[in-house]
Parts: C-alpha cells; structure tokens; sequence
C-alpha cells in the first residue's frame, strides 16, 4: 500500500490527507506512518497548514494539511525500492 500512496501524490503532485483518505478508503490515522516514511525518505513534504477561516465552523482542519511531492520525477518513481 506504500508504493500506491506514493505512485497517488506522484500523479496529483499535491494531496490533501483527506483525499488520501478518501481515495484509499481508509482513516487518515492509518495513513501516517507511511505519510512519516515517504517524508523520512524526501518523497513528499507535508506543506505550511493555512489558517483556518475565523469563526468558520464548516472546514475540516485534514483539509486543510497536504502534502507535496518532491521525489524525483514520475518515470523514475517505478524503481524506487521502498
């Protein structure tokens, strides 16, 4: 499953944890220890969390944290060994 969330934020570029939790079908807990390794290993890169409306109770704060891709590009993305 580590090789798909990587392959996923390869062909998005940037994902919210939301989106990843939506995609895979599984709770963004679940997601963090494979979001921590690919951020160890400097494939993805958790972006600057904007602030949230002030008094808006309609945002979801995982909406708002995503990550970006910064491994190398997309072709070389296959022989990565995890």
């Amino acid at each position: 499953m580590l090789r798909d969330v990587q392959t996923y934020i390869a062909d998005h570029g940037t994902v919210s944890v939301s989106d990843l939790s939506l995609h895979f079908h599984t709770s963004i807990d679940a997601l963090q220890p494979m979001r921590n390794k690919l951020s160890r290993k400097e494939r993805i890169r958790q972006l600057p969390t904007p602030a949230k409306c002030s008094g808006s109770t309609a945002c979801d704060h995982h909406d708002l944290v995503c990550y970006e891709w910064v491994g190398s590009d997309r072709q070389t993305l296959i022989s990565y060994a995890l």
